[in-house]
């Protein structure tokens, strides 16, 4: 099955990044696929304030960031977008995806277990449950 357009959901793991782009990989892209890279800065809203300047330190973090996933954009033989945004990680997620109407969400799982997973919660179990379209969840190993 080809897919049109995929958003692949990155936090700042390096060992994330290159598990989710090796999967990404066994995809069959093409020159028609579109792959959306996105990470999102976790931020709770009551502490987004439009107003506020970003510290120098976020935008050099954020600034790094994205520049490794420009070299993965590289990578790729189909045609992609980067997208940072700030916000809650599954809500963001979820709105790129309706956003782009995405065919496929690729998420990586941090693997948790017990009361970690309680406690701390599941980004991929929520955009599975929120998304309107497949996810496929890349774990850790």
């Amino acid at each position: 099955m080809a897919f049109k357009t995929i958003i692949v959901a990155l936090n700042n793991s390096q060992s994330d990044l290159e598990t989710v782009i090796q999967a990404l990989t066994e995809f069959h892209l093409t020159s028609e696929t579109r792959v959306i890279l996105s990470h999102v800065v976790a931020m709770e809203k009551s502490d987004l304030e439009v107003d506020k300047p970003q510290s120098d330190r976020e935008k050099i973090f954020l600034g790094e960031f994205e520049k490794q996933l420009k070299l993965y954009q590289e990578k790729l033989p189909c045609t992609t977008e980067v997208e940072v945004v700030i916000g809650d990680p599954t809500e963001e997620i979820v709105r790129l995806s309706n956003i782009y109407s995405a065919d496929l969400i690729v998420i990586g799982s941090r693997g948790l277990k017990g009361i970690n997973r309680i406690l701390q919660g599941s980004v991929s179990s929520q955009v599975i449950a929120e998304a309107n379209c497949s996810v496929f969840v890349v774990k850790q190993r």
